[in-house]
């Protein structure tokens, strides 16, 4: 499967154990999502499991906290997660607090599904990373998966979980994983291991990282589409780097983080986000609080920048080979020398 598949499997997977579960969004129930990804589960399960909504983000993130206070499980979908700003009252105020403020009478067990990222040439309205304003909430969870296999097993732990999650799908690599080089062809997922996704239910824990490659010099930290381009990286420079895929930024799992930068006593973080208050600037945080003393060189970022989306400028914002590449060669040059 590619990830668009597996996500639509998952759904599957979930509403046919869950009479609970249900989809609602923009074009996601007779259409079957912009992108496909709820494609034929209208037909399967009819109009009152998936159905589409108003073109109104904050209506549907409103509706989907009203239905898991009373007891469903709904999956709203927001088209673009550049859209998902005028729902953000909802999900902080409402469905982040609704626990809390209830002592617990009151759940709100939504999943926000929503494509996010570059790379496609989607310009400032349809390439943003939201995900450091969520991960700044308490009440809320967030997820990026960054393979078919993860996107089914993480949605379905997302579904089946208590608490609200944003569930961020990099619609870069929908279709196949992307090294960074943009002027090369995508290969598809279906040359991938990662690409073999059971049809049956099974789960990923929340909080749990993978480590994707092992290594000595360095530890990469990365989520989503910068999974694939730092290993694309590592390989071309020859560094024997420890590539950890977050998976879920809220739970993190700092134990993982902390194992792995003690072991190489450098690090290295890679996000598409914009710099200033993106995430990596709470990894750097941690990193630096609990290895201080383990660290050999200056924890290094490589981001966004800190302005809109450009359009024309797509590949010099995007943190591509070239950026991560001088940044791997700086972090590891006197390990080298």
């Amino acid at each position: 499967m590619n990830m668009i598949e597996a996500i639509n499997s998952g759904l599957d997977n979930m509403m046919e154990r869950d009479d609970n579960v249900v989809i609602l969004g923009e074009d996601v129930g007779y259409f079957g999502g912009v992108f496909r990804a709820t494609a034929g589960l209208q037909e399967k399960y009819g109009k009152t499991r998936c159905f589409d909504s108003p073109i109104s983000e904050c209506g549907i993130i409103g509706a989907a906290v009203g239905m898991g206070a009373y007891g469903l499980r709904p999956v709203p979908e927001i088209q673009f997660a550049d859209y998902i700003y005028p729902g953000m009252d909802q999900l902080i105020s409402e469905a982040a607090r609704l626990r809390y403020r209830s002592a617990g009478d009151f759940i709100a067990p939504l999943t926000v599904r929503s494509p996010f990222g570059g790379g496609i040439f989607g310009g400032q309205t349809h390439s943003q990373s939201p995900e450091a304003m969520f991960t700044h909430v308490s009440g809320l969870k967030t997820v990026i998966p960054s393979t078919p296999y993860d996107a089914k097993g993480l949605l379905i732990s997302a579904i089946e979980d208590n608490d609200p999650v944003l569930f961020f799908e990099p619609k870069r690599i929908y279709n196949g994983p992307f090294t960074g080089y943009y002027d090369k062809p995508v290969e598809p997922w279906s040359k991938f291991d990662a690409a073999e996704v059971p049809d049956d239910y099974y789960k990923i824990p929340l909080g749990k990282a993978n480590i994707v490659r092992a290594g000595e010099e360095v530890t990469v930290l990365a989520y989503g589409t910068m999974v694939h381009v730092a290993a694309a990286v590592v390989a071309e420079h020859d560094v024997d780097a420890e590539i950890i895929d977050l998976r879920t930024l809220v739970p993190l799992d700092i134990e993982t983080i902390e194992e792995s930068v003690k072991k190489t006593g450098r690090c290295l973080i890679i996000h598409e986000a914009t710099r200033t208050s993106g995430f990596g600037a709470e990894l750097s945080a941690l990193v630096q609080e609990r290895c201080f003393y383990h660290l050999e060189a200056p924890i290094e970022r490589v981001t966004g920048f800190d302005t809109p989306y450009p359009h024309s400028l797509e590949w010099a914002y995007f943190p591509g080979p070239v950026r991560i590449g001088e940044a791997l060669e700086k972090i590891v040059r006197e390990l080298k020398s």
